[in-house]
């Protein structure tokens, strides 16, 4: 995968990479900015979803679309569909802007709203990647693991630089007998959950 992007999803994550990097430097505000994953959170990522079963694709929380390139890059390979959720309407302008650009339009379906609105209607979901306001991702989790098929994963973002906010959320998950789940120091910190 990794050695076969194609040239307009390269350029335009390598777009978004300096557009993040400008965003942290030159002190845009916090709901302003990109708040992507780096480049090793979204290789992890695409690994993870290359091996998870049949069954729905799906991603809380799109931004500018940086991390669904990359499992958009998975899904491309295995023939699979992702649909991404985000609700403000900035980061949707931006996110279309790099499914276009990026020719991903087949592959990813873009939803502005809440994804647990949607998610209640879903069953089978095999791979969700989390990354939304930390103060979503218990309702988050709590929506998605009873959907989530044998084996599927769960994967949320922010789990070490944000494990104060996250500590009950993290807590609960490790505690759930439902899933075998680690905090893997990938990036910015991936809590991992298995559904057994």
């Amino acid at each position: 995968m990794f050695h076969s992007i194609r040239k307009p999803m390269l350029e335009r994550m390598q777009f978004l990479e300096k557009l993040d990097q400008q965003d942290r430097a030159d002190g845009t505000t916090r709901m302003s900015r990109l708040r992507q994953i780096p480049p090793e959170t979204g290789q992890f990522l695409a690994l993870m979803l290359a091996e998870a079963p049949a069954g729905e694709v799906i991603e809380i929380g799109t931004s500018a679309g940086y991390s669904t390139l990359w499992l958009a890059l998975a899904c491309e390979t295995h023939q699979r569909n992702l649909t991404t959720y985000e609700v403000l309407p900035e980061k949707i302008t931006l996110a279309r802007e790099t499914f276009s650009l990026a020719e991903v339009e087949l592959t990813v379906t873009l939803v502005q709203g809440d994804a647990c609105q949607y998610l209640s209607k879903m069953d089978n979901i095999a791979f969700c990647f989390l990354d939304a306001e930390k103060e979503v991702y218990q309702e988050c989790y709590e929506t998605v693991l009873p959907k989530l098929v044998k084996g599927g994963l769960l994967i949320a973002d922010n789990a070490i630089n944000h494990q104060a906010t996250l500590q009950p959320m993290l807590d609960m998950a490790l505690a759930d007998e439902r899933v075998d789940a680690m905090i893997l120091p990938v990036g910015k910190g991936e809590l991992v959950c298995l559904k057994n």
